[in-house]
């Protein structure tokens, strides 16, 4: 047995279990990034199937995208203090007991309340899944961790409408949806048996911190405000977003006030001080503001404007999860060599494939524009797993593991806000030129918006590269 074995042999099953446990938290944060994008090419069979009106369909997006970052912090908190494997487990029974619900809705509003329950699972796992990466791996190790989860974002992100697409051309579209939610229960249920026997069981003596419920009102409060007039800006007040920084500010100054007088706060403002993780967690909002909103305007492009099937537009979007994918599993393996450097390679990489995007689906090439821009949407994949784990792992490089869970909730919650502020641009740009010009007026003006957040985050870690290089000499 390994406990009488030699230390060596002893070093090494510890080392095969931490990959084991990657293994599962790469697929729990597959399944929860998943079904941010799968669902898009489902609306129509959830249209067909419940007669849902049109704003069912829209909350059964936007709920989900809201729920989840609604949780991210108080649960990357609760995960610190409480032990990550156990929320992990308990996070994913969740996330598949809300996709079961989900898959046996018999009406709208059942589904709308299923995707809020799934999305606010979702939000409860992805913390525990950068925390336990913080926590088991360092060094050159912790970069190629960090990278195989880039693959893992970059390919959940943009596979999603390819792996809908095929799901409702099997299924059907009447019913099809449902198996778009049904696909997770087998994946959920054998990742809940696999982790309860890899994840590592904390055996805490310490009493555990009380959780501030304070902070976590204050918090929840103001990014409600903020983030539910940008996922549903065609029916929320935008009244909210003037309270969003009120909010936001009394929960600064509480936490403040909490930690100074010895209590455990929400969030340990203090590493905002640290420079990497405080302009990593910014590059990153601007990132997803441009990253995500790709994906939204292309799909609505290919599908409606050129008539594109939902597996056609899929595939069309595939070359960048592709490039996404393997870039971002060799990043891993050079990140800690190259720093934030090699982020600002792909960024430029990124803002070459957009740009190189727009300007040949400006020159009308119809039913073509899926092959025509193969090559470009290749190119920013490239660039894009270039930026996702690179950043991710400069960005908590120096953040103490005992944070990592609150630390990696933070920073999501930032990629959060940045997809829901890029997706409503880019959506109120696109709504607005296709009524003005026709979908090659709208298709051009939504690149805009990827291409502008894109352009933002490289003079950022541009910047950031001139501060350090200042500080060092």
């Amino acid at each position: 047995m390994a406990e009488t074995g030699p230390a060596g042999a002893v070093t090494e099953q510890a080392r095969d279990r931490r990959w084991h446990a990657l293994a599962i938290c790469l697929v729990a944060g597959f399944m929860t990034l998943l079904d941010v994008s799968i669902v898009n090419v489902a609306l129509p069979s959830m249209q067909q199937g419940l007669d849902a009106p049109p704003i069912a369909l829209a909350w059964i997006v936007s709920g989900y995208a809201l729920t989840f970052g609604l949780v991210l912090v108080p649960a990357g908190r609760l995960g610190d203090d409480r032990g990550r494997g156990r929320m992990f487990v308990i996070a994913l029974l969740a996330f598949t007991v809300a996709s079961a619900l989900a898959g046996f809705a018999q009406n709208a509003l059942w589904l709308v309340i299923a995707r809020l329950l799934q999305g606010a699972a979702g939000g409860m796992l992805n913390p525990q899944v950068l925390g336990l990466m913080q926590q088991l791996f360092h060094g050159r190790d912790r970069g190629r961790a960090f990278g195989l989860f880039g693959a893992v974002v970059g390919l959940s992100t943009a596979i999603g409408p390819l792996l809908g697409g095929v799901i409702l051309q099997f299924a059907g579209n009447e019913d099809g949806w449902r198996w778009v939610f049904f696909v997770n229960l087998p994946i959920g249920a054998a990742a809940l048996v696999y982790a309860l026997r890899v994840l590592p069981r904390e055996d805490r003596t310490e009493r555990p911190h009380n959780l501030d419920l304070v902070g976590v009102v204050l918090l929840g409060a103001g990014l409600l405000c903020l983030l539910l007039p940008l996922v549903e800006h065609s029916e929320s007040p935008w009244y909210l977003l003037a309270a969003a920084p009120v909010l936001l500010a009394l929960f600064v100054a509480w936490e403040h006030w909490y930690r100074v007088r010895g209590y455990a706060p929400l969030v340990d403002l203090r590493l905002l001080r640290i420079g990497s993780y405080s302009f990593g967690t910014m590059l990153g909002l601007l990132y997803f503001g441009g990253f995500t909103s790709i994906f939204f305007v292309l799909a609505v492009y290919f599908q409606r404007g050129l008539g594109y099937s939902p597996l056609e537009a899929g595939l069309a979007m595939t070359p960048f999860a592709v490039g996404s994918a393997v870039s971002s599993a060799v990043s891993g393996r050079i990140v800690y060599r190259m720093g934030r450097t090699l982020v600002i390679i792909g960024l430029v990489g990124a803002l070459a494939g957009l740009l190189a995007t727009d300007v040949l689906l400006g020159r009308h090439f119809g039913q073509m524009a899926g092959l025509v821009t193969a090559l470009p949407l290749l190119v920013a994949g490239v660039g894009s797993g270039m930026v996702i784990s690179p950043n991710q792992t400069v960005t908590l490089s120096e953040v103490d593991s005992a944070q990592g869970g609150t630390a990696a909730g933070v920073q999501q919650t930032a990629q959060r806000i940045g997809t829901a502020l890029g997706t409503a641009t880019a959506s109120g740009l696109f709504f607005g030129a296709l009524e003005a010009g026709g979908y090659d007026e709208a298709i051009s003006s939504g690149l805009v918006v990827s291409v502008c957040f894109v352009a933002a985050a490289l003079v950022l870690g541009i910047t950031e590269r001139l501060v350090v290089a200042r500080r060092g000499r």
